[in-house]
């Protein structure tokens, strides 16, 4: 009995141990792999005001990939974002009968994300 309460004390005050210079993990994760990087959004009516269930629609003209997503209470989607892949970007919104005039984005990747230039875009509406 007494060895076994010895060996659940030594159990509980191994972790200390490692307090003093031992071996460190590092419980940060892979910044590869965390928070993509996204392009913003906006989509507008002809007079300047935003426009909520607005469909942005993104298509990366040399691979074909698409993303769809719809703009928020604020006329915003960040749904666009570093997955769509490296090169051209081509984005239209569309709300109802209204369409926007595309606007071309370029994505360029390094090591470990993809950024996009611009980084905001705003569509505007037209009948």
């Amino acid at each position: 009995m007494l060895q076994a309460r010895n060996l659940l004390l030594l159990l509980g005050l191994a972790p200390l141990v490692s307090c003093d210079g031992g071996v460190r993990v590092n419980r940060q994760g892979d910044p590869c792999t965390e928070n993509l990087v996204t392009l913003r959004v906006e989509v507008v009516d002809a007079q300047g005001t935003t426009v909520r269930d607005a469909t942005v629609t993104a298509t990366n003209l040399d691979t074909g990939r698409t993303i769809t997503s719809t703009t928020g209470d604020r006329g915003i989607t960040t749904a666009v974002n570093e997955e769509i892949g490296s090169g051209a970007v081509r984005l239209t919104a569309t709300a109802g009968s209204k369409v926007s005039a595309p606007a071309e984005v370029a994505w360029t990747c390094d090591d470990c994300h993809c950024h996009p230039e611009p980084s905001m875009v705003r569509l505007q509406l037209h009948p």
